[in-house]
């Protein structure tokens, strides 16, 4: 009797004689390179350091394309934008001590955002790991306990014959939803050391997948099929997942309005008639959402953004279909399924009663639930009204108009990705990506040029404040020398804008938030990257111009632009 687990794929004779006879002059980098590509990866980003130097220099001897940034945190950045629009597993190249920690604020940002990083790091020679020689340059007592904390795994490597099956293992780890950056660590002596072991001709990282627990799906699909106010929250897990078509059934099944999180931009419809679109830090949504007698949470872990700043209470049932299980009513006790999005929701697809027509001579009348949304967004256009933004609304209003529908787009932590959260028509899922997962400064410019490098064939638009720009100058040096297609758009209202608003409402005054910057155009042309000045009235002509001439571009907006109000003013 012959066991599925007995089956062994024997090597052809082609095989046989490359593995007996490996091309001369091949180092442990190698083996890291040779294993990245049979996973599959085509592209790889990073910055070199002493320790790294066997990896960089295998790069030369591979069919992967390096994507070299100037500073580890924005190379980090790239890797994340290069994993959310692939839906590959990003390598990030690294070298040991201050070039891998200061990749560790991109690295948060991935964990919080479910971004799939490969994050491969030198360490000091062997001779210096456990106790033994110290006094060497980059070290550090425990690196790996460095990034314990941020990264979804940590493998180390101590000899060649590891480096296959640890970066599989990373690659397996970093695509297995819920997705996150990985982190890999292989000394100096290891990666330079020349090897004899046989060429990587191929690897099967095949990531596990998280079905729904189906006595649990039985019970959600009975809640919602007698609800008789059911709705839905989704957020970035529906984005990961490629379940947009899934929800937008289910929400037409039962009529339930569907409000997406920031992570969630695009999940939905922005025009659908139960599109609640992205008001979910408004008083009036979280009123709705607290209303529903059943409420989806899709994706979301209802944290700080998703809840209105954790105001949101809601009053009937919750379920929440969430992949990672430290997330799974962690905030709201409700009917928990650990699973991941696209299957969930095809569970429930399969099991949900659809909604049926209410008999006016049996039930109350009461308003269908399309009625319903266009009151809600009614009632937040009024408020957004009230507080007469209008510079702000014509601004974002100029970037919708400017970029191509199918375009992605990268926002910074700025007043301007404040609105875009709630305001911005994303016109689909995995388009709009910004830093609001641990909200790090520099996230925009850096990450759309990972987009770029990941499909050349769609402009990319970067969003920054001044602030945030001043983190990622030194990548004009990357975008022109790899050419790569993304406009940056510069709103400088002269400093920190988000934290001066937040200082004068907490204090009467802000600190620390003015900034001298520099002529941001001469700047770029310096670079040999194009820039123009714009104002309000020419932005959209001039972002349009910019986005459709190939290469990389600089828009620079000079304007102090206000947040809204999430609740009525007094």
């Amino acid at each position: 009797m012959t066991h599925d687990h007995d089956l062994v794929l024997r090597p052809t004779q082609a095989q046989t004689a490359a593995a007996l006879n490996p091309p001369a002059g091949r180092n442990g980098g190698d083996l890291v390179v040779e294993t990245l590509a049979g996973l599959g990866a085509t592209t790889v980003f990073g910055l070199p350091g002493q320790h790294a130097l066997g990896m960089f220099d295998a790069l030369r001897r591979s069919s992967l394309r390096y994507i070299g940034l100037r500073v580890e945190n924005n190379a980090g950045f790239a890797a994340d934008a290069y994993g959310r629009i692939t839906g590959e597993a990003a390598p990030l190249l690294l070298s040991t001590g201050p070039g891998a920690l200061t990749s560790l604020a991109a690295l948060q940002e991935a964990a919080a955002a479910s971004a799939p990083v490969l994050a491969i790091s030198s360490q000091i020679p062997t001779a210096g790991l456990g106790g033994g020689r110290h006094g060497y340059l980059h070290e550090l007592p425990d690196q790996a306990a460095s990034f314990r904390g941020v990264v979804k795994s940590v493998h180390t490597v101590r000899t060649q014959s590891q480096i296959p099956s640890a970066i599989e293992a990373a690659w397996k780890s970093a695509l297995s939803v819920p997705h996150g950056p990985v982190w890999v660590e292989i000394p100096q002596d290891v990666l330079l050391a020349q090897t004899g072991i046989p060429v990587v001709t191929g690897g099967d990282a095949f990531p596990e997948e998280l079905p729904p627990r189906p006595e649990l799906t039985a019970v959600a699909a009975d809640l919602l099929s007698k609800a008789a106010r059911p709705a839905i929250i989704a957020g970035g897990g529906v984005v990961r997942a490629d379940a947009s078509g899934k929800l937008r059934q289910l929400a037409e099944a039962l009529q339930a309005p569907v409000v997406t999180t920031p992570g969630g931009k695009g999940a939905f419809p922005w025009t659908h008639p139960l599109s609640l679109q992205s008001w979910i830090e408004d008083r009036h949504t979280t009123d709705f959402l607290e209303d529903a007698d059943v409420l989806l949470v899709v994706g979301s872990g209802l944290g700080e953004l998703s809840s209105n700043y954790h105001t949101f209470k809601p009053r009937g049932r919750v379920v929440q279909i969430e992949a990672d299980l430290g997330k799974l009513e962690s905030n709201h006790p409700a009917l928990g399924i650990h699973a991941d999005a696209r299957l969930a929701l095809q569970a429930l697809l399969e099991t949900v009663e659809p909604v049926r027509p209410v008999e006016p001579e049996t039930e109350p009348a009461r308003p269908g639930a399309a009625e319903r949304v266009r009151e809600v967004l009614t009632k937040v256009a009024d408020r957004i009204a009230a507080q007469e933004l209008t510079l702000e609304q014509e601004v974002l209003a100029s970037v919708r108009k400017a970029l191509p529908a199918d375009s992605p787009s990268f926002w910074d932590m700025t007043i301007l990705a404040y609105w875009a959260w709630s305001a911005f028509d994303a016109k689909g899922p995995n388009h709009m990506h910004s830093a609001q997962g641990a909200g790090g400064l520099g996230y925009g410019f850096p990450a759309a040029l990972g987009a770029a490098a990941a499909d050349p064939t769609r402009p990319v638009l970067a969003v920054s404040g001044d602030g945030g720009a001043l983190y990622s100058i030194a990548e004009l040096a990357t975008a022109r020398q790899y050419d790569l297609n993304v406009t940056w758009l510069i709103v400088d209202d002269g400093g920190y804008g988000i934290l001066r608003e937040y200082m004068t409402d907490a204090f009467g005054e802000p600190t620390a938030t003015e900034l001298t910057r520099p002529d941001y155009v001469a700047l770029a042309e310096s670079f040999g990257v194009p820039g123009v000045r714009t104002s309000p009235e020419t932005l959209e002509a001039d972002l349009a111009k910019a986005l459709s001439t190939p290469g990389p571009s600089v828009v620079l907006l000079p304007a102090v632009l206000r947040m809204f109000a999430a609740t009525h003013l007094s």
